[in-house]
Order: C-alpha cells, then sequence, then structure tokens
C-alpha cells in the first residue's frame, strides 16, 4: 500500500482560493474560535497560550488565502491540542478506576530483571543504572515527540503531497482520539507515579520529569521541569502516545515515498522515544507496545477501511483540493 503522490490535488475553484474568505467560511472560522475559547474560559480557565493561538488562527485566516489554507490542512492538529486540553473538564480517574498495582506487576512478571536486590522492573533497574550519554539523548528524542511530526507533516504539505499530508494528519489525529478514548477506560498511573506515590491514587497530584530531570540537570534548562509541571491528570500511562506519533508519522514517509532522509531522522527519533520512554520511567514496556499498537490500529482503520468508503473518500479528496498550494504559483489566485 502507498499513496500517489505525484498526482498533486488542485485547489477548488473560490472558497480558500479567494484573497478573503467567503461570509460561509468567516462565519465557520469565529464560530470555531468563539466555541473553543468559551467553553475553555468556563470549563478549563484561560492561559496566555489561548489568547495567543486564537489571535494567530484568526490572522492567518483572515490575511490572504495561503495563509488560510495552511490554517485549515492543519486543523487536525489543532482539533488534537484542543481534545487533550479538554481531557481536563472531566479527568479519567473520575470515570474510572485507576491501575497502579495491576499494571506495574504485569510489567514485572513480563519484563522483570533479577538483580542482587531482587526483581526489578525495567524503569527500577534503569533508575539505578544512568549515564550522562543516555540521559542527554533521551531527552533529545522526547523533545520530539509533537514537534517532528507537525514538522514532517509541513513537508508534506509544502512539497505539494497533499492529499498524503491530509492522510497523515487524520490518522495522527485518529490514534489521539483512540488513546484518549482508552485513557477513559482504563486510568493508568505511569512507573514514576508507584515510585514515589505507590499504589494509593492521589488525584491531586502534579506531574513529574522522571528520568527526563537528569537532561534538564545535565543542560540547566529546566525544560521538562516546566512542561510536566502543567500536567494536570498523570493518570494516562496507557497507551503511551508518545510511542505512536513519530511511528504514524514514519509509516506515512514511507506510503508517501519521503526522501530517505526522512524515513532515517523519523525511525532513529521513534525507537528513541520508544527506548526513553522506558528508561526515563515516563512508561512501562507493556505502554509502549500498546501505544505502537494505536498507531498501527488507527492507520489500519483509516487506509483499510474507512478510505474504503466512497463518501468518506470524497471527502479527504475534497479536503486535499481544498488546501493544496496552487501547482503553477504559491500566490492566491
Amino acid at each position: 500500500m502507498s499513496i500517489n503522490v505525484h498526482s498533486a490535488a488542485t485547489p477548488s475553484q473560490g472558497g480558500a482560493g479567494g484573497r478573503f474568505p467567503s461570509l460561509r467560511e468567516a462565519l465557520w472560522c469565529a464560530f470555531g474560535l468563539a466555541l473553543w475559547l468559551i467553553v475553555t474560559a468556563l470549563f478549563i480557565g484561560f492561559r496566555p497560550e489561548h489568547t495567543v493561538m486564537a489571535v494567530l488562527i484568526f490572522c492567518l485566516f483572515y490575511f490572504d488565502a495561503r495563509s488560510r489554507r495552511l490554517v485549515i490542512a492543519l486543523l487536525p492538529f489543532f482539533v488534537f491540542g484542543i481534545s487533550y486540553d479538554w481531557m481536563n473538564i472531566v479527568p479519567n480517574y473520575e470515570v474510572n478506576p485507576v491501575d497502579t498495582a495491576g499494571l506495574y506487576n504485569a510489567e514485572k512478571a513480563l519484563f522483570g530483571i533479577n538483580t542482587a536486590a531482587g526483581v526489578l522492573t525495567p524503569n527500577e533497574y534503569f533508575a539505578i543504572h544512568h549515564c550522562a550519554v543516555a540521559d542527554f539523548f533521551a531527552g533529545i528524542f522526547y523533545l520530539c515527540w509533537v514537534p517532528l511530526p507537525i514538522i514532517f507533516g509541513l513537508y508534506l504539505y509544502f512539497s505539494r503531497r497533499t492529499e498524503g499530508y491530509i492522510r497523515f494528519a487524520l490518522v495522527f489525529l485518529l490514534t489521539n482520539l483512540i488513546g484518549f478514548a482508552i485513557y477513559y477506560i482504563h486510568p493508568a498511573a505511569p512507573p514514576w507515579y508507584v515510585a514515589s506515590h505507590g499504589f494509593d491514587v492521589f488525584t491531586g497530584t502534579p506531574g513529574e520529569v522522571a528520568g527526563l530531570g537528569r537532561f534538564d540537570e545535565l543542560t540547566g534548562l529546566n525544560i521538562f521541569d516546566g512542561l510536566y509541571a502543567r500536567n494536570s491528570n498523570v493518570f494516562a500511562a496507557v497507551p503511551s502516545l508518545h510511542s505512536a506519533y513519530t511511528l504514524v508519522a514514519f509509516i506515512y514517509a514511507l506510503l508517501c515515498h519521503a526522501p530517505k532522509g526522512w524515513k532515517i531522522i523519523l525511525g532513529v527519533v521513534t525507537a528513541g522515544i520508544w527506548c526513553t520512554a522506558v528508561y526515563s520511567s515516563h512508561h512501562y514496556i507493556i505502554d509502549v507496545t500498546l501505544g505502537i499498537l494505536t498507531a498501527l490500529a488507527a492507520t489500519a482503520l483509516f487506509e483499510l477501511i474507512l478510505m474504503k468508503i466512497r463518501p468518506f473518500a470524497r471527502f479527504v479528496a475534497g479536503y486535499a483540493r481544498y488546501v493544496a498550494i496552487p501547482a503553477k504559483s504559491t500566490s492566491a489566485s
């Protein structure tokens, strides 16, 4: 299975091709932004980045046809970010019991390492046995988990692999939605939580950098400390979506016949993230495995089932035509 990237989509007439948005487009944009901001303000609370993002989307949407096409093309990633944020409205630990001991004991039974101190999970083993070089690369790999797939997606888009980009972006979103659903079906504590708090559930526990703190100490950047201090729901370890994102990008690098450099970068980073997830005590091997399976399941569901449904396939093709960069010029028609 591969995607023909040489049949570049042609932008649709009118709509995103005009200098200014149509009335319908303008109303949909205003409605979407208003709904997002109102729900966020009422149930989560405004943060500075919400305002920045809303202003940026608004300006890009109304500036010209090129920036408007880009905003609409990036919509799956915006929906991903909003969905992740909105999970704070109803935390998953309020829906189902949190798995702490069961997951830990399963990991130890399946992947336990015999030591003089007894059987340890791989996370416990690496918490004792680590080195500066591994700590540094662990931080580098983990910083790539969302930015690299987005950068790859932008590469596909601006290289006019438009339908390949749309498929990738939609599968990225579908992977997240499946993962988020599992978070609610089976809330689970990460390894660092068990190491710090045992098997009891404390719902107000803030996020923790765990082994990634060694990267912060090594570099003096405190990047992960800032990121994980704002994680309000720590019981979302299964599946490991960290392990899924760059895998989806790697799959579409193959399907879209991306240059060899992209395949190598995405392959190396994907394997590095899998190892880092365990090495840094953010995920069990079980979590990583389920994250991989989530990415594969989302891709198979999209490509082998949804794309065989004609109305859905027409929607994808229409979406690609709507946001495609003109073949002869990148200027607005």
